[in-house]
C-alpha cells in the first residue's frame, strides 16, 4: 500500500504479522492439536444441529430458529478467528493484510454483540414461555422471530461499524507487528502514530453499552422467571420450569464469565503474562461456539430425537 500524503488517512504498511503467543513459546507447542480439535467440534456439533433443525418438521418453532440462528453466529466467530491462529500455529503465516485484518476486527465485534442480543431474545423467549404461558404462541411467533433478527442484526451491525472505521483512519507510520493473535481493536490501534483515546473511549463505551444491556435484561429475565417458577405448586413443575432454561442459563454464563475474566486479567495487566488475554480471546471464539449446541442437543429432548431419527435415516 503506497504511502499517501493526506495525514490521518496515509499508511506506509500493506499488512501486519501477527505475534502469536512468543513470549510463552511453550504454548505453541501444545495449544496447536485441542484448539483444532476445538474447532471441528464446534462445526461438526454446530452443522450437526443447523441439519437438524432444518430437516426435522417438529424443530419447526420459533425457539429453535432462534437456536439455529445462534448456531450460525457461532460458526462464522469460528471461521474468522480459528482457522488463522491455527494457521499461524501450524505453517507460520504470521502475516495478515491490512483490509482482511480491519474485517476480522469488525467481524468478531458485530458478530459478539449479536451473540449476546441473540441470548437476550432467547431469555425473553423462555420469560414468555414460563411467565405467560397461554399467551406463548400468540407473542412468540415466526414474525416475532423475523422482527428479532431484523432488530439484531441493525443494531449490531450499525453500532459495531465505528470500531473498525475509526482504526482504519488511524496513520500506521512504520510498526506493523500486533501483539495478538487476532486483530483485536487495541491491539491494532496502539500501532499507529495517532492519538487513539477515541478509539478506546468508543470500544469501552459501545462494548459495555451493548453487553451490558443485553446482560441486565437476561438477568432481570431470569430473575422474574425464578419468581415464577418458585410461586407454581404444581409437582415436578419446578422440575420442568427450570430445566427448559437450563441449557440456556448454562451457556449465558458461560459466555459472560469468559468475558468476565478476560476483562479482569485486562485491568490486572501486571499480575498475569500478556499472552493470557489473548488465549482467553482466542478461547472465547471457540468454547461457547463448541459448547452451545452440545449443551443444547444433550438437554432438548426434541433436538435429541431429531439427531437420532437423522442418523437412522442415515444409516
Amino acid at each position: 500500500m503506497t504511502a499517501h500524503q493526506n495525514g490521518s488517512t496515509s499508511t506506509e504498511i500493506s499488512d501486519f504479522l501477527l505475534n502469536c503467543f512468543v513470549r510463552s513459546p511453550s504454548w505453541q507447542h501444545w495449544l496447536p492439536l485441542p484448539l483444532s480439535l476445538l474447532f471441528v467440534l464446534a462445526m461438526g456439533a454446530n452443522a450437526t444441529l443447523l441439519i437438524t433443525i432444518r430437516l426435522e418438521a417438529s424443530l419447526h418453532e420459533p425457539m429453535y430458529y432462534l437456536l439455529s440462528f445462534l448456531s450460525l453466529l457461532d460458526m462464522v466467530l469460528c471461521l474468522t478467528v480459528i482457522p488463522k491462529v491455527l494457521a499461524i500455529f501450524w505453517f507460520g503465516l504470521r502475516s495478515i493484510s491490512f483490509f482482511t485484518c480491519f474485517l476480522q476486527m469488525y467481524i468478531m465485534n458485530c458478530f459478539l454483540a449479536m451473540e449476546s442480543c441473540t441470548f437476550m431474545v432467547m431469555a425473553y423467549d423462555r420469560y414468555v414461555a414460563i411467565c405467560q404461558p397461554l399467551r406463548y404462541p400468540s407473542i412468540i411467533t415466526d414474525q416475532f422471530v423475523a422482527k428479532a433478527t431484523i432488530f439484531i442484526l441493525a443494531r449490531n451491525v450499525l453500532f459495531t461499524m465505528p470500531i473498525p472505521v475509526l482504526s482504519v483512519r488511524l496513520h500506521y507510520c512504520g510498526r506493523n507487528v500486533i501483539e495478538n493473535c487476532i486483530c483485536a481493536n487495541m491491539s491494532v490501534s496502539r500501532l499507529s502514530c495517532d492519538d487513539v483515546t477515541i478509539n478506546r473511549v468508543y470500544q469501552f463505551a459501545g462494548g459495555w453499552t451493548l453487553l451490558g444491556s443485553d446482560l441486565i435484561l437476561i438477568f432481570l429475565s431470569y430473575t422474574l422467571i425464578l419468581r415464577a417458577v418458585l410461586r407454581l405448586k404444581a409437582e415436578g413443575a419446578v422440575a420442568k420450569a427450570l430445566s427448559t432454561c437450563g441449557s440456556h442459563f448454562i451457556l449465558i454464563l458461560f459466555f459472560s464469565t469468559i468475558l468476565l475474566v478476560f476483562v479482569l486479567t485486562h485491568v490486572a495487566k501486571k499480575k498475569v503474562s500478556p499472552d493470557v488475554p489473548v488465549l482467553l480471546n482466542v478461547l472465547h471464539h471457540v468454547i461457547p461456539a463448541a459448547l452451545n449446541p452440545i449443551v443444547y442437543g444433550v438437554r432438548t429432548q426434541e433436538i435429541k430425537q431429531g439427531i437420532q431419527r437423522l442418523l437412522k435415516k442415515g444409516w
